[in-house]
């Protein structure tokens, strides 16, 4: 996918570091500044963070992020690496993937190239960067992170497609045919996989083509406090479930620390 001509080789990047990573603000910035040429619309702003943990016994304690905006549409990627510069050079290597699939999407919607045969494109995704989260000791795990907003109505596809743009694991949504809380995830190599919080409508979702199977469990109703004895117990990478305080599917997952980290509907 080759740059429009019209628009700058080399970003301009902001770049924020936390922690002691001192004198790799540079390298981020020309190596993420490079990433110009791939873009197929203009890039309003970029932004990379670079942060150390601050536990010496995380291995890989350097995470850096990425969020490029462009012309309205949020690409993201992250990593985490032991080296500041192996995490820059992950970063990159991740946001040129988001943004030649940007780029093919973009095309197919005006009409510029053909969008890709049922569950093409997903084969073509790279290998993931992303590490198994610390092992911390259930005794210790706490949520770090609580995060709340309005769920955008999408079709699966859509989700599949913000999965991908946004570096996600998980994507928590509302379906647009049933208009359920649900969370598509990938069930392997090549197959996304579906959850919601009530299975029996699913012959209500919107039409779509993706390779999609559908969990026929409904989401379990809990607690925060059960939900948390539950993914411990269980060792999953994330939980869906109904948030008994709000009646909304939520989810829970684990951070790259060991700790937590709580996905729930804004109010």
């Amino acid at each position: 996918m080759r740059q429009r001509p019209d628009l700058p080789a080399v970003l301009e990047v902001e770049v924020t570091t936390h922690g002691r990573l001192s004198g790799v603000e540079n390298y981020a910035r020309t190596k993420i500044g490079e990433l110009g040429r791939f873009t197929h619309q203009p890039v309003l702003h970029a932004h990379v963070k670079l942060g150390e943990y601050g536990d010496p016994a995380v291995e890989r304690r350097v995470v850096a992020q990425a969020n490029l905006d462009v012309n309205g549409r949020l690409v993201r990627a992250e990593v985490q690496a032991t080296t500041a510069r192996e995490a820059v050079d992950l970063l990159q290597a991740r946001l040129r993937h988001r943004l030649e699939r940007s780029a093919e999407h973009w095309e197919a919607k005006r009409g510029g190239m053909p969008w890709a045969g049922p569950h093409e494109w997903r084969h073509q995704s790279e290998p993931t960067h992303r590490p198994n989260y610390f092992p911390r000791p259930d005794s210790e795990r706490r949520i770090m992170r609580h995060k709340s907003y309005s769920l955008p109505t999408i079709t699966v596809e859509e989700a599949a497609l913000e999965m991908e743009l946004m570096d996600y694991d998980f994507h928590l949504f509302t379906e647009e045919g049933t208009k359920q809380d649900s969370v598509l995830y990938r069930g392997g190599p090549t197959e996304y996989r579906l959850a919601q919080v009530n299975p029996e409508f699913a012959s209500k979702l919107a039409p779509f083509e993706l390779s999609l199977s559908i969990s026929a469990q409904p989401a379990p109703r809990l607690t925060v406090v059960q939900a948390v004895e539950r993914i411990g117990l269980l060792g999953l990478p994330f939980l869906f479930f109904v948030d008994t305080s709000r009646d909304r599917g939520s989810v829970l997952y684990h951070r790259y620390d060991g700790h937590y980290g709580l996905i729930t509907p804004a109010s």
